[in-house]
């Protein structure tokens, strides 16, 4: 069975990351191509623009981000299908660039996932 980890786009890529999936609607400042290792860019799968500006990972509004989030990925089928194939294939680890390792939307990603069968580990 494979396994899905989060981890930000700043930490080195390790052989055990498997497939890497950046999950950010922009790219991450300060982050070339190649140090990036990327697999995919899947932008699609990212919050809106306009729920990402309006988050702004402000902490008290993360439960109402996640929720909202949530609400996306259910109308964003084809994304959220691709993203499920590919981790349910393979170990994979989704990237993101916040600076906070808890309140930001690869984490609600990666909950959404184990709500489809996805095995799911927090460490990253």
């Amino acid at each position: 069975m494979s396994t899905l980890r989060i981890k930000r786009i700043y930490d080195p890529a390790v052989p055990t990351d498997g497939f890497r999936v950046l999950v950010d609607r922009l790219w991450p400042r300060g982050v070339s191509k190649t140090r990036a290792a990327l697999d995919l860019w899947l932008k699609e799968i990212a919050p809106s623009a306009e729920l990402r500006e309006w988050f702004d990972h402000e902490p008290a509004r993360f439960d109402e981000f996640a929720e909202k989030y949530r609400a996306e990925l259910m109308n964003n089928v084809e994304p959220v299908k691709q993203l499920c194939g590919i981790v349910k294939s393979r170990n994979t680890t989704l990237l993101y660039g916040a600076h906070d390792r808890h309140i930001n939307q690869a984490v609600v990603l990666g909950k959404f996932l184990a709500k489809h069968g996805v095995r799911f580990k927090t460490n990253g």
